[in-house]
């Protein structure tokens, strides 16, 4: 098979969800490198604009459609030669307010692009989330740790369960012989974060900051989590993806940095030069009751490392101040 210029086997390559936040990022990567790119989203939470600039692109192919639907599935998965599987209902809020759209999406998509991959037999890469390790208090997180989750009729957990079960089908089909990674998300942001999706409480404060509104911490601030630069995400992702020594296996792709959400909103408050205050809002009230989140989200990078020579470049500062850049020009379509 011949490389593109970026120097990889997989010239046409499929972006589920790649109108969202991430997925967009890797189009663009995907483009730039001079691959040919096929993308799937319905704009349930994805967006038009996070692709407008490539419509144009002779290279560039969108269907507005959904994973579900087997037939196109099944025709885009046959002409490439990488699947890039990151369609799917993200974000607490979204997941709490109808658990059922979540979990069949999320597990019924999984299944129809893993079985078309598998009939044609495509290179394919699964996105998790770190959402899968629950609330285990073991830290730092490894891919191999057991999972620790709260009780099934607690709606919160019900897209750690579904991504769950996405990576278990894709590891059956591994030992089938099929070529599939997966990567597992840590708190990634960057430009095009959204209110509903990834990157959302970053997404929420600089917006509330930029207005002077309070920005709204959950509980009292002091859970922690690694925040992960887009750039750094799609990286990890496409090595993941499309290096032997990625096939077979799981990956946390995140920053080892924590930060407590309580010092972010102090951050992006002093960043933006906001008079925002900050208004603490009790869990139950946010999400309903019986929510339960987690203190602490913190990744071992060691497999990825060691087997995709892969490491986070972005400091949060930086991170931040570019994504502040962003947010400043294109607010309305932020979080429109």
């Amino acid at each position: 098979m011949e490389t593109n210029k970026g120097g990889s086997r997989y010239g046409k390559v499929l972006v589920t969800g790649g109108a969202g936040y991430i997925g967009s990022h890797l189009v663009d990567r995907m483009l730039a490198e001079g691959r040919e790119v096929y993308v799937v989203d319905n704009l349930s939470t994805g967006k038009i604009a996070n692709i407008r600039h490539n419509l144009s692109c002779g290279r560039f192919h969108f269907v507005n459609d959904s994973i579900l639907n087997e037939t196109l599935m099944e025709s885009l998965i046959s002409q490439v030669d990488v699947v890039y599987h990151l369609a799917a209902t993200v974000g607490v809020k979204h997941v709490v307010r109808d658990p059922l759209l979540g979990v069949l999406t999320n597990v019924s998509g999984t299944e129809i692009v893993l079985k078309f991959s598998f009939k044609y037999w495509k290179r394919v890469l699964v996105a998790s989330t770190s959402e899968i390790y629950g609330k285990t208090q073991k830290f730092p997180m490894s891919e191999g740790d057991d999972r620790v989750l709260g009780a099934t009729d607690i709606h919160r957990w019900s897209y750690s369960t579904a991504k769950a079960i996405d990576e278990h089908i894709a590891f059956a089909y591994f030992t089938k012989g099929l070529p599939v990674s997966i990567v597992r998300y840590f708190n990634s942001y960057g430009p095009r974060i959204d209110e509903g999706g990834y990157g959302s409480v970053v997404a929420q404060f600089m917006r509330q900051a930029l207005t002077g509104e309070p920005l709204t911490v959950h509980g009292d601030g002091a859970q922690s989590r690694c925040f992960t630069f887009i750039e750094d995400t799609v990286d990890g992702t496409v090595r993941a993806a499309e290096r032997d020594e990625g096939i077979g296996l799981a990956f946390n792709i995140g920053t080892t940095e924590e930060t407590r959400i309580i010092d972010l909103a102090h951050r992006i408050i002093r960043m933006t030069d906001s008079s925002s205050a900050v208004k603490f809002i009790p869990y139950g009230k946010a999400f309903g009751p019986g929510f339960e989140d987690t203190s602490r989200r913190l990744p071992d990078i060691q497999r990825a490392e060691s087997k995709l020579a892969w490491q986070p470049a972005v400091k949060l500062e930086a991170g931040l101040v570019r994504t502040l850049d962003w947010c400043r020009e294109n607010f309305a379509l932020a979080t429109g």
